[in-house]
């Protein structure tokens, strides 16, 4: 969640401040070790207070969302979002739904579908440096286990458990980003920090000298196109899950993990495949590892009419209007010097989500970014976003993971261009529009 947000304001805004996020990270850190200990009269509730206001702000905030959204997909996804943060948010603050088992068993929940995810995709892949990753995930069960047991601590005291354990990632993770940004240079893109760089996926993070040309800046559209697995194949059933985000089998056996591609004309276009076709039959478990034993050759696709041409159109697309054209323009040239291929080390979906990383660094800039990263964190599409992409650091980006990661980062690209009280007051009009209408109405 803080590396989203960090990435979209870029390091530009935040080098000179770098102590002022090693403050944060540390004043994080003190919270969280006063409501372990209640050091503080009051503490525990306090914290578990704010956190359950901040799931309510935005619930409302998506509510609103529902009447200014203008597609119908946005109205479904705001009034989704509403309805579970104002439900957290209930469950949280004292009000009559308040129920501290019910969300201790959610907490539960959490860690433990998070752990098992993460323990089965790892076993699956197994990519370097992955032992670590597994103890993360055998440390989620266990607290998992402890919640559901009510042991050694009683129902009420999990919630503010939980909240200092986030609260403590956070803080390491704040004071690390920010001693990172104090030893590099100007030059160097966020993305290309140790930080970023778990996987080696942003080993072609641009380095740019000078100011960037205004011409790149919202140059033209960007456009996501996905292929998902069961808009790429023909199914004769369906496996909802499985088919969204993994692979499905088609009607002659074959198995479709779909497709990514990454269009910026005429300037770039990003399109990785296995020159030959990959052909993981009897061996699944085996072609899933991420190791140098099942690196192929690769190519590139140089348009996407010539890639319909060969194969057939997406069935999915999202188009960003506000991206750093030379930051993809200077991670395409670097990533495509090597054409290997990974079914899940590198892959389309790789450099893809790659591509979009280093398009929108720095795209919500501002001379307040303290100010912008309070507002980005309290923004629920910014956990979705951070979410999804730690999901893919376990296992690996894939077609429906990119499409999920493109649209929430373009909902919070898009407002950021607009700021909240034009929005609350587009939203005021459209009140005031809809009740004029209808007391005309006879």
């Amino acid at each position: 969640m803080f590396k989203i947000a960090l990435l979209l304001i870029g390091g530009k805004a935040l080098r000179r401040q770098w102590w002022a996020l090693a403050v944060a990270g540390l004043a994080l850190m003190g919270l969280a070790l006063a409501v372990i200990v209640d050091l503080v009269d009051g503490a525990t509730a306090i914290a578990i207070q704010a956190f359950g206001l901040v799931f309510v702000v935005e619930g409302l905030l998506s509510g609103i969302g529902i009447i200014t959204s203008p597609s119908g997909a946005g109205r479904v996804v705001c009034a989704v979002k509403a309805v579970i943060l104002l439900l957290l948010g209930g469950l949280i603050l004292d009000t009559p739904l308040r129920n501290e088992a019910v969300l201790s068993w959610l907490f539960a929940l959490a860690f433990g579908v998070d752990g098992l995810f993460r323990l089965g995709t790892l076993l699956l892949v197994r990519f370097q440096g992955w032992l670590l990753s597994v103890l993360v995930g055998v440390f989620e069960l266990v607290l998992a286990a402890l919640i559901v047991a009510d042991w050694p601590l009683p129902h009420g005291s999990d919630i503010p458990l939980c909240i200092s354990l986030l609260l403590l990632v956070a803080s390491a993770n704040l004071m690390r980003i920010a001693f990172l940004l104090r030893s590099s240079s100007d030059e160097v893109a966020l993305l290309a920090l140790p930080v970023f760089g778990a996987r080696n996926w942003y080993d072609n993070a641009p380095v740019l000298f000078g100011e960037d040309d205004p011409g790149d800046i919202d140059a033209g559209v960007m456009t996501v196109r996905v292929w998902t697995p069961v808009g790429s194949a023909e199914v004769a059933s369906r496996r909802y899950v499985v088919d969204r985000y993994f692979g499905t089998i088609d009607v002659n056996g074959a198995f479709s993990t779909g497709h990514s591609a990454l269009e910026c004309l005429p300037h770039v276009y990003i399109s990785h495949w296995p020159a030959q076709e990959l052909d993981p039959q009897g061996r699944l478990v085996r072609a899933f590892r991420a190791g140098a034993e099942n690196d192929i050759p690769g190519q590139f696709q140089p348009s996407y009419a010539a890639e319909t041409a060969l194969w057939r159109v997406a069935d999915k697309k999202v188009e960003f209007h506000h991206f750093n054209l030379r930051r993809l323009r200077a991670y395409w040239a670097g990533y495509r010097q090597e054409a290997t291929y990974n079914l899940t080390n590198r892959n389309c979906s790789v450099a893809v989500a790659a591509g979009l990383d280093a398009a929108l660094e720095g795209v919500l800039q501002t001379r307040f970014p303290w100010l912008r990263l309070f507002l980005l964190l309290l923004n629920p599409d910014v956990w979705a976003a951070g979410y999804i992409r730690s999901q893919a650091q376990t296992m690996c980006w894939t077609p429906g993971m990119v499409l999920d990661y493109a649209l929430a980062l373009r909902r919070i690209v898009d407002k950021g261009r607009t700021p909240w009280p034009v929005r609350a007051m587009d939203f005021f009009r459209r009140i005031r529009a809809a009740r004029t209408v209808s007391t005309s109405l006879p």
